[in-house]
């Protein structure tokens, strides 16, 4: 699988690209602030079409070029419990950030929402571009949070232990930490949820995308990330 991963121009989030191959179809997950330039040298570059666009949740930080990226003519892939946030994320973030924004891009950030968003649920399969990506609803970070799974490994991984699959964790999981859970629509108790029964239960030989920092694996946070010490899969 041809994933190919670069940071969004404010907050470090990952946006990442999959293909079956160059030359094919492919889906865009997270087009965060600013990657519209970037996104297409990648696609010119690999001679990639795409063919949707995936949230893993509804923050600014991740949906911020969904539309530009959309075009009027791809879909946006959200789930269910997020599907408010893309009507006007603007208004859900701090006065503050917004001011940032300005400062660094030089006009006040505007919003318009998708024109076609498909709204998914936990244990959904989107297929698309020639990938089955299956929905994990981890709820936690926001309401509809979830992270997306398919069986394909990276064609360039550079891990250094047997790797069998893939997921795309958002912000539920970073390397050796976790999404917030004090942001509006977060919640303590239900990222503890999601870590005990939808994480945990990902095999060690799992390659985990994060929305933000390096790529890990499952067997290296269940050996070091403190977020899921002392909770045990169901």
């Amino acid at each position: 699988m041809l994933t190919v991963a670069f940071p969004a121009a404010a907050f470090g989030t990952n946006c990442y690209v999959l293909a079956p191959a160059a030359g094919e179809e492919c889906v865009v997950v997270d087009p965060g602030i600013g990657v519209v330039d970037t996104l297409g040298e990648v696609l010119a570059e690999h001679r990639l079409r795409p063919a949707a666009v995936l949230l893993t949740h509804g923050h600014v930080d991740h949906v911020w070029s969904v539309t530009p990226v959309c075009g009027g003519t791809l879909a946006a892939y959200v789930h269910h419990d997020d599907r408010y946030r893309l009507r006007d994320p603007l208004s859900l973030v701090e006065p503050g950030v917004l001011a940032m924004f300005e400062r660094q891009f030089g006009q006040r950030p505007t919003w318009v929402e998708p024109s076609d968003v498909v709204e998914v649920r936990n244990a959904a399969t989107v297929t698309v571009a020639g990938l089955d990506l299956g929905v994990l609803h981890a709820p936690g970070h926001t309401e509809g949070s979830v992270m997306f799974a398919v069986g394909e490994v990276p064609d360039a991984v550079q891990v250094d232990e047997p790797i069998d699959g893939t997921v795309l964790t958002g912000d539920v999981v970073f390397a050796g930490s976790i999404g917030r859970t004090d942001l509006a629509g977060g919640s303590e108790a239900d990222m503890r949820r999601s870590l005990r029964d939808v994480v945990l239960a990902l095999s060690d030989s799992t390659l985990l995308l994060p929305g933000h920092g390096p790529a890990t694996t499952m067997r290296r946070e269940r050996a070091t990330n403190p977020y899921l010490k002392g909770l045990s899969a169901r």
